[in-house]
């Protein structure tokens, strides 16, 4: 799968290869370059590539979000959102 590239003025400035990659490059870019996050947010580009990959409802959260500080929050809710269901999940297996 193609990883995610921030781009600033045609130079790569970050690459996510999965959420938790895409969370990292976020938190660095909220405090290092909060104006190329911003305009990949309001492209769209994030959630094309979130579609792209499979992760439909982290791509449904961050649609239509441009500041960066709330699509970090809105990420960093996805994924305790998501290892929480994973944990349920093993436990009903164990128990079953």
């Amino acid at each position: 799968m193609e990883p995610f590239y921030f781009k600033s003025y045609d130079r790569v400035i970050g690459i996510a290869h999965d959420v938790k990659e895409l969370e990292e490059e976020v938190e660095r870019l909220v405090r290092e370059d909060p104006a190329a996050l911003e305009y990949h947010l309001k492209e769209g580009h994030i959630v094309s590539w979130l579609n792209y990959i499979g992760e439909k409802g982290l791509a449904e959260m961050l649609k239509g979000v441009v500041d960066p500080k709330e699509a970090l929050a809105r990420i960093k809710e996805y994924e305790l959102l998501k290892s929480s269901t994973q944990k349920k999940r093993i436990g009903r297996r164990r128990r079953t």
